[in-house]
């Protein structure tokens, strides 16, 4: 029985690290997963903010890649950059997005959110749908996105799961095992403002346990 348990805790453990960071033969089938589960979750933050056809867009924690083609669908004249740490994430996001990566439309690349391989003001759009969780350094990684953002461009964090939520009895704990971070709307008002955002808005939907927070980099002081 004692076996039982090890084994079972083992393959917990295992599972939890492959949600967190996708490794590139497991992971992909974990990713995979996301796409389908997140989708209505992406639609439902992506309406919270307008998106122009000619807009570039960069999405952080590309996971499987799904975000990525919708955001490309929506911006149709304009470009869209997706960016993970998880080899795992990489290989399932460029496989889903082959034919838009050809056409030039979509770029995959691994890269962590705590040091973007991009100029400053280059997006119109920062999406991170079901990742700001892992991010490392959460300020200094906010503060990073604000750098690569165009003055007026807006960070949007979609996330399933948020402090304050109906379920939050279960998911408090769960993230707490992940070792990951667990804000609220107030947490989220509190992170987007003292990193450099304005015009903060946060989004609920109580009985899905739904949250989406935006936040705009201001336009240089006398402009």
């Amino acid at each position: 029985m004692l076996i039982v348990w090890a084994v079972m805790i083992v393959f917990v453990v295992y599972m939890m690290r492959q949600v967190r960071k996708p490794s590139k033969w497991t992971g992909r089938w974990i990713v995979s997963g996301m796409n389908k589960r997140h989708s209505s979750l992406t639609d439902w933050g992506l309406s919270h903010v307008q998106i122009e056809e000619w807009f570039t867009i960069l999405d952080v924690g590309c996971g499987g890649g799904r975000t990525a083609s919708k955001l490309a669908a929506i911006a149709v004249a304009g470009t869209v950059e997706g960016v993970d740490y998880s080899e795992g994430s990489i290989a399932a996001s460029r496989a889903y997005n082959a034919g838009l990566i050809a056409a030039q439309r979509v770029a995959i690349v691994k890269a962590s959110v705590s040091q973007l391989p991009f100029e400053e003001n280059k997006f119109d759009l920062v999406t991170a749908v079901e990742t700001q969780y892992y991010w490392p350094n959460l300020t200094g990684d906010m503060r990073e996105i604000l750098r690569v953002l165009k003055p007026g461009g807006k960070l949007v964090v979609i996330a399933e799961s948020y402090k304050g939520s109906r379920m939050d009895f279960i998911e408090g704990p769960l993230m707490g095992l992940l070792g990951s971070s667990h804000l609220g709307p107030t947490d989220q008002r509190q992170l987007f403002s003292g990193c450099g955002y304005t015009d903060v808005e946060v989004s609920e939907d109580r009985k899905k346990g739904w949250i989406c927070a935006i936040g705009t980099k201001p336009a240089p002081a006398g402009r």
